[in-house]
């Protein structure tokens, strides 16, 4: 379980188009196999530490000919930013992907000073 001191807590959050290969027959649309898109997202202010974040997708566009197969994930997570991991396989055809994301964790309170 991760603890964070309760005097200041930052959220992030954001969405992102991850691909839309359907308007260019792109591979996740016209492709088979194993296919994966990585996405870096830079947090608008450094956390302290390293942040909990949750990724979703917020919308798919898929083909309904086809089995739908996804999996997303977060990873490289720093105190600056993530990548976001979208994968699918076998002969499911993603046209588009839409994915949100939050991130928690501690940042720099005003009060703060170093020696």
């Amino acid at each position: 379980m991760k603890k964070i001191d309760g005097r200041c807590v930052g959220v992030d959050q954001g969405s992102h188009i991850l691909f839309s290969d359907f308007e260019d027959d792109g591979e996740m649309w016209s492709g088979t196999g194993a296919r994966a898109v990585r996405r870096r997202v830079d947090f608008a202010q450094a956390f302290i530490a390293i942040p909990s974040v949750q990724v979703s997708v917020s919308m798919w566009d898929m083909d309904q000919k086809t089995n739908f197969r996804a999996d997303i994930s977060a990873e490289d997570i720093a105190a600056d930013g993530f990548t976001i991991v979208f994968k699918t396989w076998g002969d499911t055809r993603v046209a588009r992907i839409r994915a949100d994301w939050m991130a928690i964790g501690p940042v720099g309170f005003d009060d703060d000073w170093t020696l």
